[in-house]
């Protein structure tokens, strides 16, 4: 199968050497945390995926991570997209480690995907072989654990788990029931690898069967 890829594009991407203590303490960072780096990108969920990345490429840890609402079509500025994330370290190079891995990510790895070549309807099915920490800690799970990251538009997202739930041995850890900040839906499923993928298949293809006949 060779989706028709919709790829996320970094808007801005900044490193503060050294947090000022007051900005510090709103962030609740930890001691070692004295070095900032910033990024914003046009894809919420594609970006969560590449912050998790940037954790088991470099010595940090993701401090701040938000969708805007409504989306990039309806951001505050040029430089907004959609979501903001904020990775924290003990040096501005390992910063720099995690920008890097979060650039590798979004610009090969992972994207959204045009439903029956309709960019303007997609879907998410992301396999994350094993997790770090961020992702780790918003399922619930141990880093390491596998994890299918499903998205779609609301009612595509509720078919689409209810189709990966049972297509495969996994464990619905979290459900963003729709609509979400950006008006998706979707959910964070955990087994193994193979069953993550397994499950993102039949998610996207209980979403495409869906669009092919959208009322019964």
């Amino acid at each position: 199968m060779n989706p028709q890829k919709i790829m996320a594009e970094i808007l801005s991407m900044q490193i503060i050497p050294r947090v000022n203590n007051e900005l510090a303490e709103q962030l609740a960072l930890q001691p070692h945390h004295t070095s900032l780096g910033l990024v914003t990108l046009t894809i919420d969920d594609v970006g969560y995926v590449a912050f998790d990345e940037a954790t088991k490429k470099a010595d940090v840890d993701v401090v701040y991570a938000k969708s805007f609402y409504a989306g990039a079509a309806h951001a505050s500025g040029p430089l907004s997209g959609e979501v903001i994330g904020i990775i924290a370290g003990s040096s501005p190079d390992e910063v720099r480690s995690g920008l890097e891995a979060i650039e590798q990510k979004v610009q090969f790895d992972t994207y959204f995907e045009a439903i029956l070549g309709n960019d303007g309807h997609a879907l998410f099915a992301h396999t994350v072989a094993s997790c770090g920490t961020y992702l780790a800690e918003q399922a619930g799970v141990r880093e390491g654990t596998a994890l299918a990251y499903l998205i779609a538009p609301p009612l595509e997202a509720v078919v689409g788990l209810d189709a990966a739930l049972k297509a495969a041995d996994v464990e619905l850890k979290v459900f963003f029931g729709p609509p979400s900040e950006t008006n998706f839906g979707g959910g964070l499923l955990s087994g193994s690898q193979s069953s993550c993928q397994a499950a993102a298949d039949a998610f996207r293809e209980a979403i495409e069967n869906l669009a092919r006949n959208p009322i019964i």
